[in-house]
């Protein structure tokens, strides 16, 4: 019996429309409103072609991940599919990357929300941020359908809010003109790794495989449509603000563009939908990193306690609550607004694994070809290893780390699976 098979599963309730909200919810968020400045700094006019590159290499782990996640419909994503492809220690470092990358991504969202939702700063924002961890984490306690609904209310009122910015800036004045030249190859490729962050939202679709029904069927419409909706909304806000003025000047380009093309009064609809979109990318980001470290505490890469299943509400209830716990500590004692580099490292290497394995897969398992397994894991290193030093160091540093542990408690205990 597999380690999967001897533990309690999760219900299968999600359809293809609620996968689609929830990977909305994680891409579609605060990266939306704050990532443009960071990657314009690094990539100066050629800020669209690096929101291109990102795309390409965002499609082609979309797709891997989608095949994969059909035949291995379980909880844990890249976690299982690079054991299931690879080995245990592939399944090990995507896992780690996984979780680390995101559990700081659920700080910055939630230290985001809070820049957002309390005009002051200091303790007020930090007791701000951590509520809303400990809310969100609730409502995920709750039941995944709990988490689909309120993550659709959230998706809905942040696309409502970016119609509004982009017919307020095409339609307002001055208009710059539209350049695409770029600053360097070098720079060009960091905001791509940048931008990165802002699409990585699928995978949540992937690590929820277990709560999906069909999914054999569901997870690829899912994943792909996701992605799609996400691309079109990011070259359309990209346009928008590159007509109206340079991203890399502030550190809330939406909201000053509004201001710039005399439409201030839209300011604070920015500022609601900043916060309404963080929460969304947030809540979807505890589902995701709950279920993978289920799935990474079932084959004893964590600690066995975190594989319990609620038996009510069938959800990862001991993940979700020491990930709480975790993010919780972070947002009280870390700023994190310049984490989007070290998250975009973790979950690049995450989804070079996840484009290598699907690259294994024989032709029967195959919905697409394996050229764009190879772009994809091309494209993941490309980018990973052009993000600031700091991030590449730290993330592979802590790797290493991970690594290193795993090896010395395997060779006192035998096997991983022990």
């Amino acid at each position: 019996m597999s380690a999967a098979q001897s533990h309690p599963t999760l219900a299968r309730r999600l359809g293809v429309g609620d996968a689609v909200v929830v990977g909305l919810g994680s891409m579609v968020g605060a990266g939306v409103f704050a990532v443009w400045g960071p990657a314009g700094r690094a990539a100066g006019s050629g800020l669209l072609i690096g929101l291109a590159i990102a795309a390409v290499v965002a499609y082609c782990n979309a797709v891997s991940s989608a095949q994969l996640a059909a035949v291995y419909p379980v909880s844990g994503g890249t976690y299982v599919y690079g054991r299931e492809r690879l080995g245990e220690w592939w399944g090990f470092a995507a896992g780690w990357c996984f979780v680390v990358g995101k559990t700081a991504s659920c700080a910055a969202m939630a230290l985001t929300f809070a820049t957002y939702a309390v005009p002051g700063g200091g303790w007020l924002r930090r007791l701000v941020a951590l509520a809303a961890v400990a809310g969100l984490a609730a409502v995920n306690y709750r039941g995944v359908t709990k988490t689909a609904r309120l993550t659709r209310i959230l998706v809905a009122c942040t696309l409502a809010v970016l119609a509004l910015v982009l017919i307020v800036l095409f339609t307002g004045e001055p208009h710059r003109d539209l350049e695409l030249t770029g600053t360097s190859p070098y720079g060009v490729l960091q905001a791509a790794g940048l931008l990165f962050f802002a699409f990585a939202g699928y995978a949540r679709i992937a690590t929820m495989g277990e709560e999906v029904r069909e999914p054999a069927k569901t997870i690829p419409r899912a994943i792909s449509t996701a992605v799609i909706v996400a691309i079109g909304i990011y070259l359309a806000v990209g346009v928008a603000l590159l007509l109206v003025l340079d991203p890399a000047t502030t550190i809330a380009p939406l909201a000053t563009a509004v201001d710039t093309v005399g439409a201030a009064w839209a300011s604070p609809v920015v500022r609601i939908g900043a916060a309404l979109a963080s929460l969304g990318a947030l809540l979807a980001l505890i589902a995701g990193i709950g279920r993978t470290s289920l799935a990474m505490a079932r084959n004893h890469d964590l600690p066995g306690w975190l594989a319990a299943v609620h038996p009510h509400f069938q959800v990862p209830h001991h993940a979700e609550i020491a990930l709480a716990v975790v993010v919780g500590i972070l947002v009280l004692t870390t700023d994190l607004r310049g984490v989007i580099g070290f998250s975009s490292f973790g979950v690049l290497l995450y989804y070079a694994i996840a484009n290598a394995s699907a690259f294994t897969q024989p032709a029967d398992q195959r919905r697409w070809p394996r050229a764009l397994n190879v772009i994809g894991l091309i494209g993941c290193v490309v980018l990973a290893v052009t993000l600031p030093w700091t991030s590449a160091v730290v993330g592979a540093g802590l790797l290493a780390i991970a690594l290193i542990v795993r090896k010395l408690r395997t060779g006192r205990g035998g096997s991983a699976r022990s």
